[in-house]
């Protein structure tokens, strides 16, 4: 079998040996063979610690060479990674933990400060991602672990450790590589199960359709790793085609992003949406809109010079040497897209999901369809549930090399969107044209997206909310880049007990606070508004979300 994701990764290391493969900027670089060594020394650190080829591997911290290290190698030995968001709370990790029934933990030592290892019963080790030091074991030989390990490396590769020594599992398609949460909570936690195919698929797919991507090209991590979409497309592309990436210091904000960009000079560049959109609101538009500007802009020579100068600004923000923008997660605004596209900005707009690891659709930047989330990836098809794909908006459906196994232990949630002949439910809705290009109408699931790539998904906080007292119904919204929730209140009851609004509006002020304080960062809500009004239903009696999004 040569569809193998293991081998790739292995014969890129091999091939790449004495490049520099990653690099903490104001820290250490690994090169390739550094990389490799390291891998080497975890793998014998598995074998002391007893942990069997199937074994789960938690690991939880912000981006860093060491994450990237860990990561490939738990897949290399054969073990399944489970990678848990940074910002998570601690009862999130706990459930994740336990739900997915890991055996070692490898987190930073900034969370592992806030942890609780007695609800974490079931971990036999927990070690360090700073440095892979053991933390804490339950078993007392388990101190010995790393010392063994170490011994047991020199005593191995005593005069040298060559490219002959990296030898990778050899892993099934269809073997379970990553099992990837989507949420932290315990009610709507779902963990969803990669086979090794899928990132084969993925991978291959970034090497086939990337061809502009070189051995030596500098990349910069910027959306979160335990999130597929910058785990699949800027360290496991990045790492099958030789590059060289960087983490940034600390997490991610708008300023250090822009200011890695001027450093590294990246070739490809992952992102949400938010980011661009941030930065044409805030920086250009206002710009347009002076009395001075739009007279100018009004004139078509010179309009086209305005043009080619806000476009030169722009490339010069993110490093002036990226070849294109891959923009993912969210759909782009359409006055945003219009106008990137006015000034010939290289930018693309892809399609995907954690399910698929997570590619759907792409297509590169100049041949792209404004509007359009590109077509088909190889191995994939898409399959619009309409009687008119082109024209009726649909369900989209996809089947392929991308889909995930199913939903960890829950098989209910996995019946209801893995249908018997392969095709599986994306919850979004959309049309195809007649040149095959993928048009998103609607999602009909509730994500939103944070500014950082993460995901947030709205039902969770809301049934939080939903406990509260005087709550009736809520609703979580996104609106300048803030979460609001929209609260109906129970206004009869408030009414029976004397409450007055501004009383009710206390006790709301109060709830908010307890909530964000049960909710990770990124979830947090700036305010709750009070309704007078009960929320537009559909005849399920589900709320019509789309009604009250910003801009609707």
């Amino acid at each position: 079998m040569n569809e193998r994701f293991l081998e790739l990764i292995e014969n890129s290391i091999k091939a790449h040996w004495d490049q520099p493969a990653l690099t903490d900027l104001k820290g250490n670089t690994f090169h390739y063979k550094n990389m490799a060594e390291e891998i080497a020394k975890l793998h014998l650190i598995f074998e002391q610690a007893n942990i069997q080829k199937g074994d789960k591997i938690a690991l939880m911290g912000r981006n860093s060479s060491r994450w990237a290290i860990c990561f490939f190698g738990i897949l290399s030995y054969g073990a399944v990674a489970i990678p848990i968001l940074n910002d998570f709370k601690p009862e999130n990790v706990y459930h994740i933990i336990n739900h997915s029934e890991a055996k070692v933990f490898f987190v930073t030592n900034a969370i592992w400060d806030n942890l609780d290892e007695k609800a974490m019963p079931d971990i036999s080790c927990f070690f360090s991602l700073d440095n892979y030091a053991i933390i804490l074991s339950r078993q007392p030989d388990y101190n010995l672990i790393c010392e063994k390990a170490e011994s047991r490396f020199k005593e191995m590769y005593s005069e040298s450790f060559t490219p002959a020594h990296v030898k990778f599992h050899i892993e099934e398609p269809d073997e379970l590589a990553i099992l990837n949460y989507t949420s932290g909570t315990t009610g709507f936690s779902k963990g969803v199960m990669l086979p090794f195919r899928s990132l084969w698929s993925n991978t291959k797919y970034a090497a086939d359709c990337l061809p502009f991507i070189k051995s030596g090209d500098n990349f910069v991590s910027v959306l979160p790793m335990a999130h597929m979409y910058g785990l699949a497309f800027e360290i496991l592309n990045g790492i099958n085609k030789g590059c060289h990436i960087h983490f940034l210091p600390r997490i991610p904000n708008p300023k250090s992003v822009i200011e890695s960009f001027a450093i590294v000079r990246p070739t490809l560049i992952i992102a949400v949406p938010l980011i661009i959109e941030k930065i044409v609101r805030n920086n250009v538009f206002p710009l347009l809109k002076t009395p001075k500007m739009k007279i100018l802009y009004k004139m078509p020579f010179i309009n086209q010079i305005i043009k080619r100068k806000i476009c030169s600004k722009l490339n010069a923000a993110f490093g002036n040497n990226f070849v294109e923008i891959v923009l993912g997660g969210a759909g782009l605004n359409n006055e945003i897209e219009a106008f990137l596209k006015s000034i010939g900005f290289r930018y693309t707009v892809g399609y995907g999901m954690t399910e698929c690891g997570p590619l759907i659709s792409y297509d590169q930047w100049d041949s792209f369809k404004p509007g359009s989330v590109g077509t088909v990836a190889d191995r994939m098809e898409i399959k619009i549930d309409s009687e008119d794909p082109q024209n009726i908006t649909g369900e989209i459906l996809v089947r392929g090399a991308n889909n995930m196994l199913g939903y960890y232990k829950n098989p209910e949630a996995t019946a209801e969107v893995m249908l018997p002949d392969g095709w599986m439910r994306t919850g979004d809705l959309g049309i195809i044209d007649k040149d095959g290009y993928l048009f998103i109408r609607g999602r009909s699931k509730a994500l939103i997206l944070s500014s950082n790539g993460q995901n947030i998904y709205p039902e969770e906080i809301e049934s939080l909310l939903n406990n509260m007292s005087y709550v009736a119904e809520s609703l979580v919204i996104q609106k300048n880049e803030k979460l609001i929730g929209l609260v109906y209140p129970e206004w009869e009851v408030a009414e029976k007990e004397g409450l007055s609004e501004q009383e009710l509006q206390y006790i709301m002020s109060n709830h908010l606070e307890t909530l964000n304080q049960r909710v990770p960062n990124f979830c947090k809500l700036s305010e709750i508004q009070l309704r007078k009004e009960g929320f537009e239903k559909t005849p399920k009696l589900s709320i019509k979300r789309y009604l009250y999004q910003e801009g609707e």
